[in-house]
């Protein structure tokens, strides 16, 4: 469930870290990653070293090296060991017994209820589903998903809430003081947060049970789809190349203004990056999220390591799983900032819009700002693999 829609990437250089851009130009201190997708030459020439600084944001800096391959010393080995014949058959029947508990929870209150459906789009979900049955979805599915999380190691979570001052803010403030004392501040539209694992799924789920952009594959999986039916998820194929892209840029746009508009309404949760880092970096937002023009509530996760890196960039997801389920503690801050509300030149461009709020969650983050994207993901996986034929893959665009 790694993404969002394509859309055109936000000029980095328009604005300043700390204020909204207002047209001039300016400045910021952080470093930034430029693209090299455009080169014609193969990289197989390349050492890794030079790859890694090409492609950083997804090197994995952890012990176990680039795609969980690297040599380990004997005393990880000792403690992969252990765990496998200890914490690993645990986790994995616990883990189970908790995802086939939450499908039963959602197959028996979704029961002579029928899904919403877009027949055009090839849509369905049960996320507008009202009255006592939503209501025990969305709480069993927030306990039930802080539950799998603490099975998997992730015993406590470090949560703080920014209490920032924002450019345009005490004026959004004034004008809701102003209105009369019976109406609500202006909702959200959307939840943004940065992209390094599977794992922040579960983490939103468990917090704000919000609805998510996901592969067409995904509503497929045992198990798996009918949940993701329930939360509500917009389906998207990654490798069509129809006009496809025109109908879910609309229906995840729809979405979002129905929940600044309606109380009721399932909230969206985006990844503007449209792909995982190693959790150091913030890849150029997609404007996809920002099109409603409606106010967002950004959220930056991190995963400390001493050991194995949770992040998913150049790791094979079940060597992931495995190496997750073998570490004794893992650990995940979840950093909230103050709702953002677009001034109305960011509503007048989308693309400022998500610029201004990436430089933010960068800022507040501690994250360095690069100009990859998913094609050059592509490349440095395929470089790993020692695949010689590099410059198919350069042509490759970011979806």
């Amino acid at each position: 469930m790694d993404t969002e829609l394509k859309s055109m990437n936000p000029d980095p250089s328009k604005t300043d870290p700390v204020s909204r851009d207002d047209g001039s130009n300016s400045k910021d201190d952080r470093p930034l990653l430029k693209s090299d997708s455009n080169r014609n030459s193969s990289t197989t020439g390349e050492s890794i070293e030079d790859l890694e600084k090409k492609f950083a944001a997804y090197v994995r800096n952890d012990v176990y090296g680039p795609m969980g391959r690297g040599e380990l010393p004997m005393v990880e080995k000792v403690l992969l060991g252990i765990a496998v014949v200890t914490l690993v058959p645990i986790r994995f029947v616990l883990a189970l017994i908790i995802l086939v508990v939450y499908y039963i929870i959602c197959r028996l209150c979704t029961l002579f209820s029928a899904p919403n459906r877009d027949e055009e789009e090839d849509q369905e979900d049960f996320a507008h589903m009202g009255g006592w049955r939503r209501e025990v979805i969305v709480w069993c599915g927030r306990f039930l998903s802080r539950m799998l999380l603490f099975v998997i190691g992730f015993y406590w979570i470090s949560v703080s809430y920014r209490d920032i001052d924002l450019p345009d803010q005490n004026k959004s403030s004034s004008q809701n003081e102003g209105k009369d004392q019976s109406e609500e501040p202006e909702r959200l539209g959307a939840i943004i947060s940065n992209h390094v694992s599977y794992l922040d799924i579960l983490y939103h789920m468990s917090a704000s049970f919000p609805s998510f952009v996901a592969k067409r594959s995904v509503a497929k999986l045992p198990l798996v789809g009918l949940i993701s039916k329930c939360l509500g998820c917009v389906y998207v194929q990654r490798e069509s190349k129809s006009s496809d892209f025109k109908g879910v840029s609309g229906i995840v746009t729809e979405r979002v203004k129905e929940a600044h508009e309606n109380s009721s309404a399932p909230m969206m949760m985006l990844f503007p990056e449209g792909t995982t880092t190693n959790g150091d970096f913030l890849l150029p937002f997609k404007t996809g999220a920002f099109l409603a023009t409606a106010p967002v509530r950004p959220v930056i996760l991190r995963y400390p390591y001493k050991r194995f890196s949770p992040a998913w960039d150049s790791i094979s997801g079940a060597l992931h799983v495995f190496y997750l389920f073998c570490q004794f503690i893992n650990h995940m801050e979840a950093i909230w900032l103050p709702v953002y509300y677009p001034s109305q030149e960011e509503k007048d461009d989308p693309k400022l819009y998500a610029s201004n709020v990436r430089r933010l969650m960068a800022r507040e983050g501690n994250l360095t700002m690069s100009d990859i994207g998913l094609a050059e993901k592509r490349i440095y996986h395929t470089a790993l693999n020692g695949n010689i034929s590099l410059p198919s893959v350069l042509h490759q665009k970011d979806d």
